[in-house]
This record gives structure tokens, C-alpha cells and sequence, in this order.
């Protein structure tokens, strides 16, 4: 009896064509004897058309080819069903993929996404929205920002508004930190709400990070002078630094002195001065290898 396979395309995503990519899945889920349903997605009503298209074809795994954003539109249209995510990396945000060390060649990836098996991942929910990825406050949030509003994409969009970001950076702000039944306050430059371990740019941010351990990371960056940028950029984060503060929780709030830059998963969120951030465990069902 063959399978049924949701395949659900970002089109845009990363400005890459995406034409190949298609034709690559549908060769292999038919060599392989899948029934797949192909969905592009829009940008209007993709969630529920999602879980219309879910209803009809109750299939085994959904393949997403996209960034993060489409990754996790998915897992959310997906939160009631026992469905396998399968991820094809395919956006101009990519941090998970790097994160679950997903292999360059489609090839490899497409073994992973319709037959590898999978693990639980915990997703964390910050005032209400949800995040599988790294979320911030401060400094990158501006960035994503910056990127979101410039023309030109991908890494040198990255790089030209990283620098941009860096000379005119804002002020450092106070943020008061409940959790794990203790408040402290830190005067910050960023503070990292991490599921995982590295942005899509392969820095790590989170060494000892894990998505499945029911816990989620703060790590707050005190000073982001050039040379500690400069560490974290080539992989070597400095754990004892005096200048990072790193807190392992399953639930925080977080309350800022003004209002500072915030993003989710790659997404601008506007400024904030207050986030209420649990755990939700073992969430969603992603493959692996």
C-alpha cells in the first residue's frame, strides 16, 4: 500500500528557484512508491490549508522545504496530529538544519525527510508565539530588522547589515530575569533564548544546548565588544566568560528597562519589555539522521 506524503514548498524562500528541488522529491517519493501531494505555500491562509490538505490525505510525514519561518508554520498547523516533519533546507534562515548537522546534498537530506527516524523536539512558547529555533532581544533582533527592511539578501544582506548593526548599535539595556526561583538583574547587550545550539550561520551560541531536554537556554550577553564577537563568529564561545551569563530553565520572565528589539526564529517581533517564556515538550516529531 503506498504512503502519503505532504510536501510543502516555500517558494520564495532564500530567493532560490525551487523548481529542481520539486522534481528531485517527486522522482524520489515515486521511486520509493509515495503518494505525494505537492502545496506551495502563499503567504495567506497556509495554515489551515494545510490542515485541510492534512484531513483529506492523513499523511505519514510532511517534507517542508523552506527556512525556519516555514518550518515552524508547519509544526504549529501540525500541534494536534502524530505527524513526522521531514526538513529539505531551502531559506535564507537555516538554523535548524545546521542545528540537527542535516547534510548539504539534496540526495542525503531527501533519505533523512521520507525515511529516517525522528526525534520529539521541544518547542518554546515566548508571550504566546511559539519558537523552535533562537529567539533574541537586543542587538540581532535588530538585525533581522535591518535585514528585513534592506534589498539586498542572503549571506553579504547578512553581513553588510551585521556591520551596520554593530557601528550604530543602541545602548545596553537592563533586563530583570525571574527563573528557576531566583531574580536577578543583568545589564545586557542580548539576551539569547535558545532551544538549541547554533544559528543558522553555524555559530554556536548555546554549547551545551539540547532540543529535546524539556529545558530551554537564556544567555545573556553582557558587553559585545569586537573581540568577543569575534570569538563567538569563529566558534569559540567562552563559556566562563565573565561577560556571558548562561541560565538553563523550563520557565522565565523576562522584563527590560525600555523597550528593546525582539525576534523570533528569524522574525522581527517589534520591541518589547516584557516576555513571559515557557517550555513545551516533546512538540513535534522531526527527522533526523
Amino acid at each position: 500500500m503506498k504512503k502519503n506524503i505532504i510536501f510543502v514548498v516555500n517558494p520564495i524562500s532564500g530567493d532560490l528557484d525551487k523548481s529542481s528541488l520539486i522534481e528531485a522529491v517527486q522522482e524520489f517519493a515515486a521511486t520509493n512508491h509515495f503518494d505525494l501531494e505537492v502545496y506551495e505555500t502563499t503567504g495567506k491562509n497556509d495554515l489551515k490549508e494545510i490542515q485541510a490538505l492534512y484531513n483529506q490525505y492523513k499523511p505519514e510525514r510532511i517534507i517542508v522545504a523552506g527556512g525556519d519561518g516555514t518550518i515552524k508554520m508547519v509544526a504549529e498547523a501540525m500541534e494536534e496530529h502524530d505527524v513526522i516533519i521531514g526538513i529539505l533546507p531551502a531559506g535564507s534562515a537555516n538554523g535548524l538544519s545546521v542545528d540537527l548537522n542535516l547534510p548539504a546534498g539534496i540526495e542525503e537530506n531527501l533519505k533523512i525527510a521520507f525515511l529516517h527516524h525522528y526525534i520529539e523536539m521541544d518547542m518554546i512558547c515566548i508571550n504566546g508565539k511559539k519558537s523552535i529555533h533562537l529567539s533574541d532581544l537586543g542587538l540581532n533582533a535588530n538585525l533581522v530588522k535591518n535585514y528585513e527592511e534592506s534589498d539586498v539578501r542572503g549571506f553579504w544582506g547578512y553581513a553588510l547589515q551585521a556591520f551596520t548593526t554593530l557601528t550604530e548599535s543602541d545602548e545596553p539595556f537592563v533586563a530583570t530575569i525571574s527563573a528557576n526561583n531566583k531574580t536577578v538583574d543583568h545589564v545586557a547587550r542580548m539576551i539569547v533564548i535558545a532551544n538549541s545550539q547554533k544559528y543558522g550561520t553555524g555559530v554556536v551560541i548555546n554549547p551545551n544546548g539540547s532540543m529535546n531536554d524539556g529545558k530551554f537556554e537564556l544567555v545573556i550577553l553582557k558587553s559585545l565588544d569586537l573581540l568577543l564577537i569575534g570569538k563567538i563568529i569563529t566558534g569559540n564561545m567562552p563559556i566562563d566568560s565573565e561577560d556571558i551569563v548562561i541560565i538553563s530553565t523550563d520557565k522565565a520572565e523576562i522584563k527590560t528597562d525600555i523597550p528593546v528589539h525582539f525576534q523570533i526564529d528569524g522574525e522581527y517581533c517589534g520591541a518589547q519589555k516584557e516576555l513571559e517564556i515557557h517550555i513545551l515538550h516533546k512538540q513535534m516529531k522531526l527527522a533526523v539522521p
